[in-house]
């Protein structure tokens, strides 16, 4: 686990321990007797899937009854953590076995991003309510067919942008929707992630004993086990995920497109490349810009791998640009920055709760009350920002600028249009989106 994941898991323990969430459940939560408590399953389980799964089972609302993982090695390991804690848990290799059973009411996806589209639509077909890992979908088709299939089947499905759950950001947004900051041109969003380092080359090999290599592959395209391909590195390969764009950037884009209530750009472009580690392993871009141009006013999404120092003095951050000031939000706060006489500062203020815990809760509450409108992120919404970060990922395999018609999920590049699904192997069909 890098050391932002590992600081924002350790803090969410500290700030919301199990009895003072419990006291801030909504009463329809609270009130459920055990019978009534939701059965709750998880498929890939080594990293946000199983943080996410216990930020629900924080909740008295939840049980864990299955886990799903195609390393034997980390089913066992969770199967075990879970069993001490009093739960009865099945254990699973084969999500679709999983789906059969009529007694889970609802399931958390936490699998490489490739996985995504094929066990969110067979998870809701099979009548489940979903939460799903962020990127929603691993290419705009998926995406769009991710979206279809929640909308054809009415389902739970809440993406794991957690941030939408919390004060401080909805806070943030707020004040930019006032127009105190005045006309805002541009927003920058950014991810410097000094904890990144080279990842040397490693020789292909055999996968380890208990992984079920050919099922981790899935639709991805067949390649020899290399570990540098497996559990966390994935994220830096086009088979598997996008890089950083669709790690941090979905996060941080969502934001920006909160902030100026933006919907489709008209153009798209960016540059960037392997500048820091030319020779590692790794596919994705360790250094990369993207400018989207709206109506109005731009946002720039950037990355650097190795490199702490971002714009203000963050690693991470979204900056809201205006004629009367800057508001700069992250993780940690926000503060207004103000142009000289145009405006009075504002203070940084300092987060104050836990989204990723807020966000189960909501989840919850929303299975239980059935009105998909109070969802933080339903699909839709993580369906808008990945199809953005997807638009930089094609306007940086191109090298071209691309015009983008939103109403049609089309460039006027048939080079990029050639890059909107990704491609299927292995015996494996894009579901249908229509």
């Amino acid at each position: 686990m890098n050391n932002s994941r590992r600081t924002f898991i350790r803090s969410a323990s500290a700030i919301v321990a199990g009895a003072g969430l419990v006291s801030a459940l909504p009463s329809s939560l609270r009130a459920m007797a055990p019978s009534d408590r939701l059965n709750i399953a998880a498929i890939g389980i080594n990293g946000m899937g199983w943080n996410d799964l216990n930020a629900i089972l924080k909740n008295p609302a939840a049980r864990c009854v299955a886990l799903c993982d195609v390393d034997k090695n980390v089913l066992d390991k969770r199967v075990a953590e879970l069993t001490q804690r009093g739960y009865a848990v099945k254990a699973y290799s084969d999500y679709r076995r999983l789906l059969e059973d009529k007694d889970i009411d609802a399931v958390v996806i936490g699998t490489p991003d490739h996985w995504h589209c094929l066990q969110m639509t067979d998870a809701v077909s099979a009548g489940k309510d979903v939460y799903v890992e962020k990127p929603l979908g691993n290419s705009i088709a998926e995406i769009k067919a991710m979206v279809a299939a929640q909308e054809r089947t009415k389902r739970v499905v809440q993406v794991g942008q957690w941030q939408r759950s919390q004060k401080h950001f909805q806070d943030a947004v707020a004040f930019v929707h006032s127009g105190k900051l005045g006309q805002v041109r541009l927003v920058k969003a950014w991810a410097y992630m000094g904890w990144m380092h080279s990842i040397p080359k490693q020789p292909d090999g055999t996968p380890p004993p208990g992984v079920d290599y050919k099922t981790w592959l899935g639709p991805a395209e067949t390649r020899p086990f290399n570990p540098n391909r497996f559990h966390f590195n994935f994220r830096w390969y086009w088979d598997y995920a996008g890089g950083l764009m669709t790690d941090w950037g979905v996060h941080l884009l969502d934001y920006a497109l909160l902030g100026m209530k933006a919907a489709n750009p008209t153009s798209v472009m960016a540059a960037g490349g392997k500048f820091a580690y030319p020779d590692d392993a790794a596919e994705t871009p360790d250094t990369l810009t993207t400018v989207y141009q709206f109506d109005g006013f731009n946002i720039q999404w950037e990355h650097a791998t190795g490199i702490d120092g971002g714009p203000y003095g963050r690693d991470h951050g979204i900056a809201f640009i205006g004629n009367n000031g800057t508001l700069v939000l992250d993780r940690g706060g926000w503060e207004v920055i103000p142009e000289k006489g145009k405006m009075e500062a504002v203070p940084r203020q300092l987060s104050v709760d836990n989204g990723l815990d807020l966000h189960a809760v909501n989840f919850l509450e929303v299975i239980k009350s059935r009105k998909l409108e109070d969802l933080h992120t339903p699909v839709q919404a993580g369906a808008h920002v990945a199809t953005i970060a997807q638009l930089g990922n094609i306007a940086y395999k191109t090298g071209k600028k691309l015009n983008w018609d939103g109403d049609k999920n089309r460039f006027d590049d048939s080079d990029a249009n050639k890059l909107l699904a990704a491609q299927y192997h292995n015996g494996y069909k894009l579901p249908k989106s229509s």
